[in-house]
């Protein structure tokens, strides 16, 4: 393989192909089923699937089969299956459906309004993860310009993850003689804790939460009136998330939902931490003053990575400063958005949170608990010598930097079915949604070069699969119709 001219061929194609695609992309609103409950009426997902369609199908890669599948009241998804060398095979992820707009957006910037600054392209989606299919693609052409031998390569672009994936087991189902026997997943949804090396997740949070409600009265009633007579729906709110997280000190409160961290996701969390310095924390927007939870990095990676957190996403029944009269309202509602540790089942989370919010209510009040989302995370199993040497060196080729593993805080549920999918499988998850890129949030961004230098890695590694497979080295599972647990809730 000449290293230098493949690399010259993937940022020529970024350049020329890929960038212009990503603008058109952005454009288009195809917002996640969760965020758009008319999102077949309206179309947008179907046009985001036809512009990746129309591309991969101009792509001259040999023999390549590009199929839009679609299975009844359920998001479409692209199937492309690529023939290789030998029995192995390689499945290669991503989605193109978004997460909302989201408000915060600079002035001259927009969700849908694709924007390049220098080396970045601001817009909603671009990183997370439209890239996938268009760097998955190129990262087998470069290949293939050099004759290059691969294994079979599967593609399989899904339109549900940011809605926690629930209609894609379904579709694995579906595939499942089509899509064969992986023993290497590729998947390019995730993070990197910095611009300048490539990163690699070795465990993934998961996640259950949905709407917390608290009701007092049927209808407001003068504060002066009834304050002190009938309580507060905020303070029975605030008194039993407090049942939930320590306020002080943001600790989860239940033991059952932490984990004991593995003596191996310790000490890359270390080294980690070691690397990027205060870059852990202060790549976030902090204000002026803002201190992080804790002082040791390696304590808010871990945080980040390992430890269950709560987030308050959401409010109901609180109205704006400017309509906010003297009234103790009837109900408070909010959204609860809970990280789990990767080895913490996701459906024992949501009945920890039942039990915890629901019991005993004070004052005899009316709670209830809307579940939304219940996704168990994943930890990765051991890396193979062969694919943590093609990492490292892919790493060094294209970055000119070691490879560096560190957990992800968000969830991706593709994972920890794949996990129990394809037991033999080794796992490659990468992105490039690094410091300041805010996926989900404002000002999103995906950093130019290092889509360039991940789609070139993926190039390597695939080559070094085939190498590796060769030797004996890989290990394929085939998957069975009806072995993939359908996961109703669960989100990004």
């Amino acid at each position: 393989m000449d290293k230098q001219q493949l690399f010259r061929f993937v940022a020529q194609a970024w350049e020329d192909d890929i960038v212009p695609q990503l603008v058109e992309y952005i454009r288009i609103p195809n917002k996640s089923p969760m965020f758009d409950a008319k999102w077949a009426e309206h179309g947008y997902m179907d046009k985001a699937v036809a512009l990746m369609e129309a591309w991969a199908k101009s792509q001259p890669i040999k023999d390549m089969r590009v199929e839009v599948v679609r299975l009844e009241g359920r998001t479409p998804l692209i199937f492309i299956d690529i023939p290789g060398q030998g029995d192995d095979c390689v499945l290669l992820y991503g989605h193109l459906d978004k997460q909302p707009e989201m408000t915060g957006w600079d002035d001259d910037l927009g969700p849908w309004k694709p924007v390049l600054k220098g080396d970045k392209l601001y817009g909603r989606g671009g990183a997370d993860d439209g890239y996938a299919i268009f760097g998955s693609l190129t990262a087998i052409r470069a290949l293939q310009e050099q004759g290059i031998p691969h294994s079979r390569c599967v593609v399989m672009i899904e339109a549900c993850e940011e809605s926690g994936s629930y209609d894609l087991p379904h579709y694995v189902d579906h595939l499942a003689d089509r899509i064969g026997k992986p023993s290497l997943v590729v998947c390019l949804d995730s993070g990197c804790g910095n611009y300048d090396q490539l990163w690699c997740t070795t465990s993934l949070r998961g996640l259950a939460g949905g709407n917390l409600c608290v009701d007092v009265l049927d209808e407001g009633v003068h504060s002066g009136d009834a304050s002190g007579v009938i309580a507060s729906s905020f303070r029975v709110l605030r008194t039993l998330l407090s049942r939930l997280e320590d306020e002080g000190t943001g600790r989860i409160v239940p033991e059952a939902l932490h984990a004991e961290v593995p003596a191996d996701r310790l000490e890359q969390a270390k080294a980690a931490a070691t690397v990027l310095g205060n870059e852990v924390w202060d790549k976030f927007p902090v204000l002026q003053g803002m201190r992080p939870m804790n002082e040791d990095n390696a304590e808010l990676v871990l945080n980040r990575t390992w430890r269950p957190a709560l987030s308050v996403t959401g409010i109901d029944g609180i109205p704006s400063l400017d309509s906010a009269g003297n009234v103790l309202r009837p109900h408070t509602a909010v959204k609860l958005s809970l990280r789990l540790p990767p080895t913490v089942d996701g459906d024992l989370a949501g009945k920890v949170l039942n039990d915890v919010l629901l019991s005993d209510p004070p004052y005899g009040v009316k709670v209830s608990l809307n579940l939304e989302k219940a996704a168990t995370g994943w930890n990765a199993p051991p890396m193979s010598e062969w694919l943590g040497d093609a990492i490292a060196s892919a790493s060094e080729e294209f970055f000119g930097k070691p490879a560096m593993y560190m957990g992800e805080g968000g969830s991706i549920p593709f994972m920890g079915m794949l996990g129990e999918k394809f037991p033999g499988a080794q796992f490659m998850i990468t992105g490039v949604l690094g410091p300041h890129s805010n996926a989900h949030g404002p000002n999103e961004f995906l950093h130019i070069p290092t889509g360039k230098r991940v789609t070139a890695c993926v190039a390597q590694v695939v080559s070094e699969h085939f190498v590796a497979s060769g030797k004996g080295l890989t290990q394929g599972v085939a998957v069975k119709a009806g072995d993939v647990q359908s996961h109703d809730h669960g989100c990004c």
